[in-house]
């Protein structure tokens, strides 16, 4: 037979005697917190000047820790607005450094901008949001020199950066080159590229990629590929 758990549960109290025990009870605890209070307020003025003290230091690191956090960030916005990347050392990259390298190229033009290529990316490497220009999604294709890049790439970029990515504008970067067929099909289907000469431009001339690839100013709703309700 299955033994039934006793439950201990809090109840009211009843009659006289633990009415009156619960108000004793009560009143102690009253006490005791105005007394707790009380000599908290004693403890702060007798010791109020260590107390401002301590504020007064806090406030100080505060403010410290605040003026070397804003003047790295406009160290970093200088640096960003001046840079200027050569074919060389972009052809010595990597191929996450040269996706940071485009992020960094996005911010200095004016994107925010932020690097997500990882294996299962769905042709996306580096995605940005501009104020004006709406949301863009790069597609980095770092090769050796003479390298090219094909339709294939063309096709995964279109059928990914609206549908999964939201983005207005898509942009396949190679610091090699891209077969006629590639470059064509991207310019009937609205997929930029930037090939060695463009990236020529947009890295080491310092030409912002809107002015490069002229792309225009976007709806407030418009995203490439996406229906729209």
């Amino acid at each position: 037979m299955a033994r039934r758990r006793s439950r201990r549960r809090l109840r009211r109290p009843r009659g006289t005697t633990e009415l009156l025990a619960a108000g004793v009870v009560a009143l102690a605890v009253a006490v005791l917190l105005v007394q707790a209070a009380m000599a908290a307020a004693r403890a702060v003025v007798q010791h109020w000047p260590v107390l401002a003290a301590l504020a007064l230091v806090a406030a100080i690191g505060a403010a410290a820790w605040w003026a070397r956090r804003r003047a790295a960030v406009r160290a970093c916005t200088d640096r960003l607005a001046s840079l200027r990347l050569g074919l060389a050392g972009i052809d010595a990259l990597g191929d996450q450094a040269f996706e940071f390298a485009l992020r960094d190229l996005l911010v200095r033009d004016g994107w925010t901008a932020r690097q997500v290529g990882r294996q299962g990316d769905q042709a996306a490497d580096v995605i940005g949001q501009h104020p004006l220009l709406g949301r863009i999604v790069l597609q980095a294709k770092h090769t050796r020199v003479g390298g090219k890049v094909g339709s294939q790439v063309m096709y995964q970029v279109k059928g990914t950066a609206g549908p999964v990515h939201g983005a207005d504008v898509a942009v396949v970067v190679t610091n090699g080159s891209f077969t006629r067929d590639a470059r064509e099909w991207g310019d009937r289907h609205q997929v930029h590229w930037v090939d060695r000469d463009r990236l020529r431009r947009w890295a080491e001339h310092g030409v912002a990629l809107h002015d490069l690839l002229r792309l225009p100013v976007q709806a407030p709703r418009r995203r490439l590929g996406r229906r729209t309700a």
